[in-house]
Formats: structure tokens, sequence, C-alpha cells
């Protein structure tokens, strides 16, 4: 059978299979796995790994400290076939706390899915699941080895996890990211904002506001003005955005205040445009005489360029088109860990996951009928690349 015929007849074969989907979509979500929750997480990861176990490849359970243990499954072709790697990466780990199912229960309605994790992102892993079935029912010859990473950390910054996706990464030859696609059209996402915090402190001298205002240094003034300053930066064209999303200082009204603090959301689409904003964050200086200025933070998540994904784009929409679909693609404002690897100058492909909408929200769900058409494309990607 020719190239050109697979994604047809894979997604021909996935169709039928959407009430089992369905099925173990509903064993995951009611798995409930904060990312702040070990024990929970855990027990998450014992029954995704159990379903991964009964259809072939290696099942390994990488055990955690303090996160959810992490899943890594690989699947080899013939040795004298497989040349190189590809990793499918993606986490099980949700915003919700447990007990979350009792206000936001798995149900299934009017053709979507909801319940909490199902957009972002359990659906996403189940197609990959019967992505990899698909291939080994069909026998269908593989270039590469497939690797396949569930984390356990991606919604509070990746830190347990970022080491070991990294150095996976760099032994693969492309990554694909099965988080959630964008709106309803099912967009992959070829770009994404690095994402980063900092924390603009301000040391003044506090004095009394009424007996001797002259002799103390407003903090919160000075901080007042530096974010001002700071607000300019913008450049929304660019993709540019400084958010102060919290501040904080003084005491009491008739204390001149010496210490104010602002936490600032820091993004940017470019590296350049990145180090820039790092740089200036650096360079600023105070504008009353005796204020002290302390910065620290940054970008923790670099940006996933298009060009790190624009090859791989271009692959999935000509796939795409032979399952008669019509595929398009966005620039992503948050961040995921395709950055990391985008970042490391691995070729990474984002938002292969659910279609659906409504993540971190009590209306999260799934558009159910698309479940199998993801895991078509996800199994022709892997086939071809």
């Amino acid at each position: 059978m020719s190239d050109s015929a697979l994604p047809k007849k894979f997604l021909r074969h996935l169709k039928p299979r959407l009430p089992q989907m369905l099925a173990t979509l509903r064993r995951f979500v009611t798995a409930e796995s904060s990312s702040l929750e070990k024990a929970a997480a855990d027990r998450c990861c014992g029954v995704i790994a159990e379903e991964w176990s009964r259809h072939g490849g290696r099942v390994e359970r990488i055990a955690q400290n303090h996160r959810g243990d992490i899943l890594r499954i690989t699947h080899a072709p013939h040795k004298s076939r497989s040349s190189g790697q590809l990793l499918v990466l993606g986490h099980y780990d949700t915003v919700y706390s447990t007990g979350t199912l009792v206000k936001m229960p798995f149900r299934v309605k009017g053709g979507k899915a909801y319940g909490p994790g199902t957009f972002d992102m359990k659906a996403g892993i189940i197609q990959a699941l019967f992505a990899l079935q698909e291939l080994q029912q069909t026998k269908t010859a593989l270039r590469k080895r497939l690797v396949f990473l569930w984390t356990s950390d991606e919604e509070i910054g990746s830190e347990a996890s970022r080491k070991l996706l990294e150095a996976e990464a760099r032994r693969s030859d492309a990554v694909f990211v099965l988080e959630p696609s964008f709106d309803p059209r099912g967009l992959l996402k070829t770009a994404r904002k690095g994402v980063g915090e900092a924390k603009l402190i301000v040391h003044g001298r506090a004095s009394h506001a009424g007996l001797a205002p002259q002799e103390g240094i407003n903090a919160i003034h000075e901080l007042a003005r530096q974010l001002a300053r700071i607000e300019g930066w913008n450049d929304f064209r660019r993709g540019i955005t400084v958010n102060a999303g919290l501040i904080e200082g003084g005491t009491r009204t008739n204390v001149i205040p010496e210490r104010a603090r602002a936490v600032l959301d820091l993004r940017a689409l470019s590296v350049s445009d990145m180090r820039n904003l790092e740089r200036r964050l650096q360079a600023l200086r105070p504008f009353h005489r005796g204020a002290r200025l302390e910065i620290t933070g940054g970008f923790d998540r670099p940006p996933l360029e298009r060009k790190m994904s624009a090859p791989l784009f271009a692959c999935a929409k000509s796939l795409a088109k032979q399952m008669n679909l019509s595929l398009g693609e966005c620039t992503a404002g948050g961040g995921s860990d395709g950055n990391f690897t985008a970042a490391l100058g691995i070729p990474t492909l984002d938002g292969l996951g659910a279609v659906g909408d409504g993540a971190h929200s009590l209306r999260e769900h799934i558009l159910i009928h698309t479940m199998p058409v993801r895991a078509a494309l996800l199994a022709a990607l892997l086939s071809t690349a």
C-alpha cells in the first residue's frame, strides 16, 4: 500500500473504535491527577500504565520524589529498519484538585465529553494510544523508534520532568506534542510564546507621613513609576507582553512605605525579544534618589519559534488533506513542554491532541467525533516522519 493511502486507511479503521476511546477516556478522567497531589497522580499513572501495557511496547514507570511518576513507553520497529527516534510528548497532570469530579463529573452529552482534564490533555494520551495500536495492528513499517513520554508536572512548570524530557528530545529527530489544539477548528500550534515571571522589589525608607515626610523614600511611588515605564514595553504586534499581575507594599497610611513589590508575567514570541526583555529589566534604575531596585526571575520557558515547526506542519497538512480534512495553524500565547524541545533545536509540532474548549474551567470538554481523526493523523505522522 502506498504511503498516500495510509491516512485514509487509518481513519477508516479508527472510526469504529470511538466507543472504546470514550470508555478509556472515562477511566483516565475519573482517575483524578492534580499536579500537586503525588498520591492521586500516582494512582492515575497506574491506570494509564496498565492501559498502555496491554497494547505492546515497553512501559517504564520512572519514580519521582515529590510529583507523580513519569511514564515512558517505547515501541521499536525491526532493528534493521530503525534509524533514529520520534518523541511523542504530553502530560497527565491537571489543574484540578482531588474531589473536582463531584461538581464536574465525567459525562457525554451533545457530541461532547466533559470532565476535568478531558481536553488538557487526557484525550490526547488516548489518541496516541489508539494511534500506536493502529500502527501495530496494520503492521505498518516504521522508520524510527517511537517513544511516548507522559509527565506529571507540566501544569506547574515541569521542574521535575524537564531534565528527562530534554534528554529524550536530544535523542529524537522530531517531537510531537499532544497538548490540545486551538478552538473547534483543531488548529495546530506552530508557535508559542516564551513565558516567564519576574519580581521587581523597591526598597525605600520609612518615615512618618505627617511629621517627617521629607525624610522618607516612598517605595510605592517608585514602584508606580517603574510600572508605568514597563507598560510602554508592551508590543502586541510583536507578541511582547509584560503584565503586572500582583502588587503589594506599605504597612499603614501614615507611614511612608519602605518596601513595595510587583510580580510580572513576561511573554515573547522570539528568543531575541525574550533576551532583550530580560536585559531591559536588569537595566532598570530608580527614579528617586536613595531608592534601590531588586530584580529577580526571568523567562523559564523559551519560545517555540515557528521555524522549528514549519516543516512538520507542512507534512501534517498534507496528510490531513489525504483524509479530505483541512488543517490550520495558530500562534499560542501560553507555553508547553514543546517550548523546551524546540529550544534545543529539535523540530517540534504542538497542538496535536484533542479538539475542544474550556481548558482549566468547569466547561472543559472535547468534541468526541474528532478523536479518531486526530489518532489517524498522529499515526500517519509517525509512519512517515
